[in-house]
């Protein structure tokens, strides 16, 4: 089993920054990719970025130039920087991991990130 936690969300005017922790523990394997999801009402899920065990990542057009997603393997943890932050980033942030060999698929309970003035 694959528990994740994420942490880091909160209320923030637009321009300013937060950072997004997702810290995995369990089987998480050892070839993975892990995401964050975000939803805001109204609309549907979103892939925001993501980022291989190999470091590879990718990004949403909304967010490339303002998020940066990263890893530190010895902690299991994730973490997305976000850098000026706009009204349209409000949501509900989700991790995500994917199991590459097991096809596991496992999300967290997620963290709400509100941009407003």
């Amino acid at each position: 089993q694959v528990q994740l936690v994420e942490s880091g969300g909160g209320l923030v005017q637009p321009g300013g920054s937060l950072r997004l922790s997702c810290a995995a523990s369990g089987s998480i394997g050892s070839i993975n990719v892990i995401g964050w999801y975000r939803l805001a009402p109204g609309k549907q899920r979103e892939l925001v970025a993501s980022i291989g065990s190999g470091g590879r990542t990718t990004y949403a057009d909304s967010v490339k130039g303002r998020f940066t997603i990263s890893r530190d393997n010895a902690k299991n943890t994730v973490y997305l920087q976000m850098n000026n932050l706009k009204l349209e980033d409000t949501a509900v942030y989700y991790c995500n991991l994917k199991n590459e060999l097991t096809l596991g698929d496992y999300w967290g309970q997620g963290t709400q990130v509100t941009v407003s003035s």
